[in-house]
């Protein structure tokens, strides 16, 4: 499937080489039509931007007016996106492309027969007619096993008249570019393996193995002019920053490692690729910088109206408010208006509590069964010094007579008479 949509690209490079006759100005070529297809879209995103960095004092502005209430100060960013039509992601969505073109460009190195011209795979699989035309010739490569297709393109270029005859879609295909062999691997320990006193032996080794590394360099060049010329967007600076410092040097990295395990085809690309890439960086910002000069003015108008729009609104706002006169907008939603209803509860209780604390803090103080701030710990009926005077024996008093004496006695007397 993976070789089905590398086609095109594949079809591509076939073209450009039989334009130019050189394998090297062929993917040169390449990498330039690609960097001018994309350069619609990458305009697009520079434009994005640009004007980002435009509107990064409008932003934290906002962020200094809203900054407590979250949810308004999103929607006023988002309002103010829309309104000079701004899409925050689109630097990323198009920054995105190169990574597919790239894997099908590698594919369509990888595999000259099949994808390059379109032979059958089945003729080169075992028991095909090339394969046996291979085997019968004694083909053998030590070529990586991923990249055998490569060995077995330059023998049949060699032998181009035996095999022409099996298949109408073989072509003659030089990979040599001044002197280096493109389809071959860049090898870092060359320095071990090839013959100092051979200027044929390590010159072409030691070609091989700059490309990597200038493909590294150049990377790393392209990522700095980039990082200076697009503006880092507001509202991340420090996540971007770091962000954009990690890719500043883990992608030289990841091209230094991939152009030592893949063919030197690719390294080649990555070298044209970030030549055209300063270039159209350096391009775009000086095509920008004189298109906004000219919308300065009328941005800076834009912004000075929605500043006399929110000084009216917030003067009138105000003044209601001192009248006691400000009504919940029926159009609120009922989340807003819980937290509205929420926050007045909170005023009324904190004022409340201001006017009743002092006294509630006096009574607790002279509270002698608190402890802490556990108000009856003690008891609520506790007294400090109840046992603290010594006990005494309460005086006895007599008790009177009671008058039913005198009474009985007077009853009794009139009994006897």
């Amino acid at each position: 499937m993976f070789d089905a949509i590398a086609k095109p690209f594949g079809l591509l490079l076939l073209w450009l080489y039989n334009l130019t006759g050189n394998y090297g100005a062929a993917i040169s070529l390449f990498a330039l039509v690609i960097t001018m297809i994309l350069l619609p879209f990458m305009m697009k995103s520079k434009r994005s931007s640009v004007k980002m960095s435009r509107l990064a004092p409008r932003v934290k502005e906002l962020e200094k007016r809203h900054g407590a209430n979250k949810q308004k100060y999103q929607e006023e960013v988002s309002k103010l996106y829309r309104e000079e039509k701004v899409n925050p992601a689109s630097g990323c969505i198009w920054s995105l492309i190169p990574f597919p073109i790239l894997l099908a460009l590698y594919q369509a190195i990888r595999k000259p027969l099949t994808v390059m011209m379109g032979v059958p795979s089945s003729l080169l699989a075992d028991g095909g007619s090339i394969s046996n035309m291979l085997t019968q010739l004694g083909f053998s490569t030590t070529y990586n096993q991923s990249y055998a297709e490569i060995a077995k393109c330059q023998f049949i270029a060699k032998n181009y008249d035996s095999f022409a005859p099996l298949s109408d879609k073989l072509q003659k295909i030089d990979f040599s570019f001044l002197g280096l062999d493109l389809g071959a691997q860049p090898n870092f320990k060359f320095f071990t393996s090839v013959d100092w006193s051979s200027t044929a032996s390590w010159l072409p080794a030691l070609g091989l193995f700059l490309i990597p590394v200038i493909a590294a360099a150049l990377t790393l060049v392209a990522s700095m002019v980039s990082m200076k010329t697009n503006p880092t967007p507001t509202g991340s600076e420090d996540g971007q920053a770091n962000s954009m410092k990690t890719m500043l040097y883990m992608m030289p990295l990841m091209t230094l490692w991939f152009g030592f395990i893949m063919p030197a085809a690719l390294g080649l690309y990555w070298i044209a690729t970030s030549v055209f890439g300063v270039l159209r960086d350096l391009w775009m910002t000086h095509h920008y910088k004189v298109l906004f000069a000219t919308e300065e003015a009328e941005f800076s108008a834009r912004c000075a109206e929605r500043d006399k729009e929110y000084a009216s609104k917030h003067a009138a706002t105000e003044e209601l408010r001192a009248q006691n006169a400000t009504t919940v907008n029926p159009n609120t939603s009922k989340k807003k208006q819980q937290v509205l209803t929420k926050a007045q509860q909170d005023a009324k209780t904190a004022e409340w509590e201001k006017k009743n604390r002092p006294a509630k803090a006096q009574e607790n103080a002279e509270a002698p069964s608190q402890v802490g701030k556990r108000r009856y710990a003690r008891g609520r009926a506790y007294v400090p010094d109840r046992f603290s005077a010594s006990e005494t024996v309460p005086e006895t008093t007599e008790i009177a007579e009671p008058e039913t004496d005198s009474q009985d006695e007077t009853f009794g007397d009139s009994s006897n008479d």
